[in-house]
């Protein structure tokens, strides 16, 4: 009985000394653990909590502390992008309202200032003007519209709508420019209707918005082409020239907001670098893509892609 009894107590002291080894083991890991978060949120650094322990809860621990820290890391990441883009969206804002604003301010003290002008010079000075408050209260749309476009507070109902009988109507609003300026125009658009899950006026505004940028970027090229096509379970719209195209170390920038070519800022190619930026929100609005492919003097192409409904 007495020998039963002694080693009931000893397995007990074992038990108890086991257990309080792993106390002071978990304590120590997780000093550790404390330690090495500190240091990373003092320095900020990109660091991550690493320690080699056979204990499953710590390893747990670790596990959600890592995540957290990667969620931070990109958080700031994303923090740092965001700003950079509101300083440089800022940055060209500015520019591009302070160029035709000041072009406004020359008209009126033309007009007020030179009583010499003929009738004909000052309706000439008045239409261009005009033209320009125009183009500024253009911008100013643009930018609050994709400002709305960002805060999801721009309503696009969708409904069933035939992708190619808006591309023809969209087209056709513009043949009469791209005839008068000379470029040869190639439309294949079938007949039997495509349908997708989308809304009529913004696709209309995709539309105009990629015809305009290749009339007013390709049409050196002298050819002009609108393809609508069936791609498997899609639909797909490219709209292209074979104008000078876009460089390689633009087309990842290309849709971002205000984001503009070296030669936008000359007044013939002027632009307001939202038109792309506007497109691609509109095109994902309606769960579809864009992709651009540009091989200089050969092809530039936009292409939107969308689901396909069958009836």
């Amino acid at each position: 009985m007495i020998p039963i009894l002694i080693f009931i107590i000893i397995f007990l002291l074992i038990l108890n000394g086991l257990q309080y080894f792993l106390r002071v083991k978990m304590e120590k890991n997780l000093k550790e653990i404390h330690t090495r978060l500190s240091d990373i949120i003092i320095n900020e650094s990109a660091e991550k909590v690493l320690l080699q322990t056979d204990q499953e809860a710590v390893q747990l621990v670790l596990n959600q502390v890592n995540r957290f820290l990667s969620y931070n890391q990109k958080v700031k990441a994303d923090y740092v992008k965001a700003k950079d883009s509101s300083s440089k969206m800022l940055s060209n804002m500015s520019h591009d309202l302070k160029t035709p604003l000041t072009v406004i301010l020359g008209y009126v003290e033309k007009l007020n200032l030179n009583d010499n002008m003929t009738e004909d010079e000052r309706k000439e000075v008045s239409d261009r003007l005009y033209q320009k408050t125009k183009d500024v209260i253009n911008l100013l749309n643009q930018f609050f519209d994709l400002v709305k476009i960002d805060a999801d507070d721009y309503a696009i109902p969708l409904k069933h709508v035939a992708i190619n009988e808006v591309c023809r109507k969209t087209v056709l609003e513009f043949y009469e420019l791209l005839k008068s300026k000379g470029i040869q125009v190639e439309i294949v658009i079938p007949e039997q209707p495509l349908y997708i899950l989308g809304n009529e006026e913004a696709l209309s505004r995709i539309f105009n918005n990629l015809i305009s940028n290749s009339i007013r970027y390709g049409s050196d090229g002298g050819m002009f082409g609108v393809t609508v096509r069936e791609e498997e379970e899609f639909v797909a719209v490219d709209i292209w020239d074979n104008g000078k195209g876009i460089e390689t170390i633009h087309q990842d920038r290309i849709f971002e907001r205000l984001y503009t070519l070296d030669d936008a800022r000359n007044p013939e190619f002027q632009g307001s670098g939202l038109g792309l930026s506007i497109t691609k929100r509109l095109t994902e609005s309606m769960k579809g893509s864009i992709h651009l492919s540009s091989k200089p003097y050969e092809k530039t192409v936009f292409s939107c892609i969308f689901k396909r409904l069958i009836y």
